[in-house]
């Protein structure tokens, strides 16, 4: 599997990339945002490792113009410690947050824990939750509840998809208008109007839309998909 590391001291990268090495992966680098922007595209990494300290443009808008086009896992380092840089990481589309000075063996563990969850979801055809209540087909892009059929609208549909595949990460409202728009669906209006879907959503999958299972908010941050994986789609 590749990875990209993306840091501008060049000690860190050949430290990681030492220890990632010895583990199997093919490690790929970039000392600035540019240059971690284009090899995102050409190299198409199955997980990038992101400083948000970087000479050109932040680890942060990297982030989020990768998460445009790609849901490539991003494991980010950085010097800063305070909890709502950690909580921005997230809300800017990390999957996971490391603080410097960190542990090379701990990166790996991360690293190897985040490929796991992703590799759950790959190739799935349909996912279970909550004991059967919902399921969503993939291939036929079906949704049903306790058994029964849900018709869902497009935009509804992508919301629910692009989070039941990554159950408890939080998506800020202009990830989820920005997965939208990336399939080329016609949307107008502004990041609130993603709570009008949400709101829509969840009178057709929960049983309480005031105190839902599976369309979960973030206060401050956005929603994530708060349903647990049934054991026939976790992984081995």
């Amino acid at each position: 599997m590749k990875i990209l590391l993306v840091d501008d001291e060049r000690r860190i990268i050949e430290v990681l990339e030492a220890y990632l090495e010895r583990e199997g992966y093919e490690i790929h680098s970039a000392d600035n945002g540019i240059d971690a922007l284009k090899k995102a595209k050409t190299i198409e990494p199955d997980l990038i490792i992101l400083d948000l300290m970087l000479p050109d443009i932040s680890g942060e808008e990297v982030c989020r113009l990768v998460r445009k086009d790609s849901d490539v896992p991003i494991l980010m380092l950085t010097a800063k410690s305070a909890e709502d840089d950690r909580i921005n990481g997230i809300v800017m589309g990390a999957d996971d947050y490391l603080t410097k000075p960190f542990s090379p063996r701990e990166v790996v563990v991360r690293v190897q824990a985040i490929l796991r969850r992703v590799k759950k979801t790959e190739k799935v055809e349909r996912l279970e939750f909550n004991g059967r209540k919902l399921a969503i087909d993939l291939i036929k892009k079906e949704v049903t509840i306790c058994g029964n059929s849900v018709i869902l609208t497009p935009i509804e549909y992508k919301l629910l998809t692009n989070m039941a595949v990554n159950p408890g990460r939080v998506y800020s409202r202009m990830d989820l208008l920005e997965k939208i728009q990336d399939e080329g669906m016609y949307y107008e209006g502004y990041e609130r109007s993603v709570d009008t879907h949400i709101k829509n959503l969840r009178k057709k999958i929960e049983s309480d839309s005031r105190q839902p299972d599976f369309i979960v908010t973030v206060f401050g941050m956005g929603y994530k998909f708060g349903g647990v994986l049934d054991a026939a789609n976790a992984p081995v």
